[in-house]
Parts: C-alpha cells; structure tokens; sequence
C-alpha cells in the first residue's frame, strides 16, 4: 500500500538561516525553497504547491515590500489554486492586509511561533484538498436538478430531501418563502425530478399581470371574446398539459378568478372566454406565495377550500438569515458563476467579506445576495472581493483574523466543516472521510458548533 503523498510547501525567504529553520520544523512536508521573485515563480510552475511561505522583503528590495507584493500577484497568476501565508517581521498590520487583498490567504508575523504557523498551514491545506475535491466532484458529477440550490446547512437539506421525496408523486406542492428565498428554482426541480420531465413546465406570476388579463392568460379565450381577440389562443393551463404549472405568488390572485381555478383543480377541465367546450387537462400543480395565506384567509382575500386544494404538501423554505453558514457557500458559488459569465479572473471572498456576509441580516435573501455578488465581480479590480466591494458594512471585530490560538482552531475547525458538507451534499460519512476523522468526532463538533451558536 502506497504512502499517502506529503503536501508541498514553497518557501520564499532570503534569509539562509530562517529557510533552514522552516524546513527542519516542516520536516513532514515536501519541502522547497526560493530567494527571489524569479525563482519563485519557477519553482512554482514546476513543484507546483499546494501552500507558500512568502517573506514580503525580497531581493533586489530586502528592506521594502513592494517586490514581496509582486511575487504576491505574479505566483497566483501562474497558480491561482495554491494558498500564500505571508510571513513578516514588518510592524503594524497593514501590510499583510494589503497581501491578503491581492490574494494571500493569511500571515504570521516574524519571530515565527511555529505551532501558530504549523496550525495556519495546517488550515490553508485541508481548504486546498477541500477545494480540489469540490472541482472534481463538479467536473466529474452529472448534472442535476438540485445543483442550482447551494447550501449545506440542516433546513435546506431537509427541503432538498422533502423536493426529492415529492417530485416522482403527483401531488399538488405550496412552496412558501420570502421572496428571493429560491421558490422558483425548487418548482424547477420538483418539475425535473418528475415523471412529466419530458412535457411544459408553464409558470405564471399571478403578481405581476393585471387583473383583467389573468384570466385569459389562465384559462385562454376563443376568437372575438373581447375586443383585440382576433384569434383562438390557448391559456397558461391548456399549454402545460401533460406537464406543470406553476403558479407563482399565488397569494396574489384576485378572489374572483380563485373561483375558477378551483373548480378546475376540482374538475381538471376548463372553458376559454367566450367559449363552451369543456376542456380536459392533465397538469400537475406547484403554487408558492411569500404571503401567511391563513391570514389572507382570515381576512377574506384567500379562499379557505382554495387553499386546502393546493397544498396536498406544504414545503417551508427558509430565509436565508436562518441557513447558518450557507450565505457564505452561496456567494462563493455565485463569485465563480459571475467571473465566468463576465470572463473574470478567478476571484476570492476576502475575510471582512466573509465575515460581513456572517452577520448580515439578507432582507432580500438569497437574490440580494445574487445582485451585490454580481456587481462586485464586475466592478473590483483586485484579486479579492471585501464587504466594501459588496456594499456592507465590515464587521466591528473580525474575528477571523483574531491572533489567538483557540480562536483560531476553533474558527478553522468550523470553516473546514463547512466545506466538507457542502462538497458532499450533507453526507456525514463522506465529510468525516475528507476531513480525516471518524463519524462520532464529526457529530461531536456538529454538536459542538451548534451549542456555540445557540449562546
């Protein structure tokens, strides 16, 4: 049996002592070492690393920092993948937050404490093995109809298991949310993952055309119904059969017209306007709304029998305030979905990014966090995107960048976590398989995790 292969180190230092120093205390890795900016590079094309140690006074300018930065840009140009800690004795922190601005991962300040830096090494490589298993599984993977719906967090796999289990029956689906909360993409794959995959999946936002018009648009109208209706046209139902139909915000509907589409749930045929022939149509139904329609009901704008007709089975999705860590694997997603559609570079969330993304509220859920993600990938000019550059306010205290140890692990611990369940789809076997721990130690700090929160 062949031994698992070491992590590959780079080390970027002119000073004999300290690259001497670093390679005995890295003495479990694969070790290299460069002096300047131009061996550097070459070291990097040919050893290909998975983590550099860069000191930011290199030759030609060994008291300055400015060719410590260009080697910065100039190794993620020729490697994007690998994970820069820059290591200075410069004072005050500025520097290393301009490094990490260009694309550095982290830093540690000179004298090296070295169980510091073998635990900030030991993060930035499970990140590096996390995010090549996450592009193989996405290179090697078929597609899906859940592939859209990013997130890892226990609310939204429950949703994704509960689309899964519905999407092969043929029942009628109420699929309520706050707007932005992804309801349209779910109606897609309960559609996708359904016997009726290969017919229409016709959608119908009953909010956004007048009410004058939603009827025809429903049900279609015969020629000469009313004035314009110069030919027979069929309507939104009759187009779907075999098929879907979605009726989105459906909460929205006037009264009038919840009469008719009830007596068609109730009887599965429909007239046009101005017509008399009875119609069958076999569609499935999904409606969503991101109105409480029991209070609608109690205010008499929503029809009670109505209301019991189209939610055979209600699926609760939740806002994306209460999907814990998800907001971050989202806008990553989204970050990389945006570079390639504007043929960007490859992009990453700077801490202060991540951080305020943590904290913030997402009133507009997950299609808020789509439109400040997209601007930001067309408007920054770095190599990282920080709150700034998505229109939010930096947190007050980041505690990502805290220099205390147990800070630190715990942060690091949760982060790979995180990923791990989002590169297996929430399956815990696999995760604790990537994360080189047994089933009980992932429980434990799932566990963990979740009593932290809860305080």
């Amino acid at each position: 049996m062949s031994a698992e292969p070491k992590t590959r180190i780079l080390i970027v230092e002119d000073d004999p002592g300290l690259q001497r120093q670093l390679k005995w205390a890295l003495d479990g890795f694969e070790v290299e070492c460069a002096e300047n900016r131009a061996d550097a590079v070459a070291a990097a094309r040919r050893f290909e690393p998975a983590v550099v140690l860069q000191d930011l006074g290199l030759p030609p300018d060994p008291d300055g920092v400015e060719e410590g930065f260009a080697t910065i840009t100039e190794l993620l140009r020729v490697l994007p993948t690998m994970k820069i800690i820059v290591v200075t004795g410069r004072e005050g922190r500025e520097h290393a937050l301009r490094a990490i601005r260009l694309g550095a991962y982290d830093f540690c300040q000179k004298p090296v404490d070295m169980p510091v830096l073998e635990h900030i090494i030991d993060r930035a490589r499970r990140i590096h093995e996390l995010e090549h298993e996450n592009r193989q599984l996405a290179e090697s993977r078929p597609a899906n109809a859940l592939d859209g719906v990013v997130g890892a967090s226990e609310p939204m796999m429950k949703v994704c298991r509960l689309v899964r289990k519905l999407a092969p029956t043929q029942a009628t689906v109420l699929l309520l949310g706050e707007s932005g909360t992804g309801k349209e993409r779910l109606a897609q794959a309960l559609h996708a993952l359904s016997g009726r995959a290969a017919q229409p999946m016709v959608a119908i936002n009953c909010a956004a055309i007048p009410e004058t018009l939603l009827e025809s648009e429903l049900f279609g109208y015969e020629r000469g119904a009313f004035t314009g209706a110069v030919k027979q046209t069929r309507g939104k139902i009759e187009i779907a059969d075999g098929g879907t139909l979605f009726l989105d915000e459906i909460g929205d509907m006037p009264l009038a017209l919840q009469a008719k589409l009830l007596r068609f749930l109730q009887e599965r045929v429909i007239e046009r306007l101005g017509g008399r022939d009875l119609i069958s149509v076999d569609v499935r139904i999904i409606a969503a709304t991101h109105r409480d329609l029991k209070v609608a009901i109690a205010e008499k704008l929503f029809r009670e029998d109505l209301f019991y007709r189209i939610s055979e089975v209600t699926v609760n999705i939740p806002p994306l305030r209460e999907r814990g860590a998800d907001a971050v694997l989202i806008a990553n997603f989204l970050l990389q979905a945006a570079c390639r559609r504007h043929g960007k570079p490859f992009l990453k969330l700077a801490p202060d990014a991540i951080a305020a993304i943590e904290q913030y509220p997402w009133p507009g859920n997950v299609r808020e966090l789509e439109n400040r993600v997209n601007a930001a990938a067309i408007m920054v000019e770095s190599k990282t995107v920080t709150a700034e550059d998505l229109s939010l306010e930096p947190p007050a205290e980041d505690a990502g960048n805290s220099l205390s140890l147990r800070d630190a692990r715990r942060h690091a611990e949760n982060a790979a976590v995180e990923r791990a369940l989002a590169v297996t789809g929430g399956n815990i076997s696999k995760a604790a398989e990537l994360l080189g721990v047994t089933r009980p130690t992932l429980y434990e700090i799932l566990e963990r995790t979740s009593a932290t929160l809860a305080k």
